[in-house]
């Protein structure tokens, strides 16, 4: 697994000068800088201003404004053109953005092997691969949780494979902000998305091709020659894991083929905190609340 040092920012220490002037400069040291935030009325300012921007400027205002700038991508067409996009885009070395891919080892054959294409075909781009935590195979991953862990406990399932990967993943690369492959055109809870959101974790996501459609998207890659995953040539539109993704028929939703018969329409990465996640929370914070009391139970009696 490749990995590359990104800035952290601290806003604990400013120099006396910076201090004496009022104003924070730019080429002072990073720890300096406070950490890149939002308000509400400026996320919006920001959203207004961006949706009418192509997805070229869009990347480019991203790549600009946001240290710690990340591609999470399970290699859909979108994200496939948000790669192409930033390849063209000749970015320096240190700026250049890298992808992060979740291995939730049970992804189709062909995604696998596009993977490997793209490795190929894109040699400047580091692919950060995360699985989950302790498994390299599918056959450990169901020793460990359970044959058919996605049917028995979809919730759990999201988060062994791809919630906790990814927040694994956010942590050691020091990601502040991702570019994802949603789509308004996607339908579902994608229907009134953003091109710029924030959430709960403090997460920077920017969606730049929010306002595309899918015959943008692949008249793009098309015209681009850009690789694809062959199960978009056998009636798949939207790509995921092989126990959950079908083809879909004319007239359907591009994402009608994920969790086909489910009310379940997102895997949790871009959800707001799972129960699962709520749970595990929970039991974090009464563990500290036990370590406390115990501590202070050895505390009285050295007295």
């Amino acid at each position: 697994m490749s990995s590359r040092s990104t800035p952290t920012i601290d806003i604990d220490v400013v120099s006396v000068h910076e201090t004496e002037s009022g104003y924070v400069s730019g080429s002072g040291s990073e720890s300096s800088l406070p950490e890149i935030y939002f308000t509400k009325p400026h996320l919006a300012f920001l959203n207004r201003q961006l949706q009418f921007l192509e997805p070229q400027e869009i990347l480019q205002w991203c790549i600009t404004s946001l240290p710690g700038l990340f591609q999470t991508t399970a290699f859909g067409l979108t994200g496939l053109v948000t790669l192409d996009m930033l390849s063209k885009m000749k970015i320096p070395r240190p700026q250049m953005v890298d992808l992060i891919f979740l291995d939730t080892l049970h992804h189709f054959p062909e995604t696998l092997a596009l993977v490997d294409r793209i490795r190929s075909e894109y040699p400047l781009v580091n692919v950060h691969v995360y699985k989950p935590d302790g498994v390299d195979t599918s056959e450990e991953f169901a020793r460990k949780h359970g044959g058919n862990l996605w049917q028995t406990n979809d919730e759990l399932y999201d988060w062994i494979a791809k919630v906790e990967p990814a927040q694994r993943a956010y942590r050691e690369l020091q990601v502040a902000a991702v570019l994802t492959g949603r789509r308004r055109s996607q339908g579902g809870k994608r229907g009134d998305l953003d091109v710029i959101e924030v959430d709960e974790a403090g997460l920077i996501k920017v969606n730049p091709l929010a306002n595309w459609s899918f015959q943008q998207v692949q008249g793009y890659v098309q015209e681009n020659n850009v690789p694809y995953n062959e199960l978009l040539d056998h009636g798949y539109k939207s790509i995921g894991d092989w126990h959950s993704t079908q083809p879909i028929k004319a007239g359907e939703d591009e994402r009608a083929g994920r969790w086909k018969g489910q009310q379940k329409t997102e895997c949790g990465i871009h959800n707001p905190r799972s129960k699962f996640a709520q749970y595990l929370q929970e039991q974090e914070r009464k563990k500290r609340e036990e370590a406390l009391h115990k501590a202070l139970g050895n505390l009285e009696i050295s007295f």
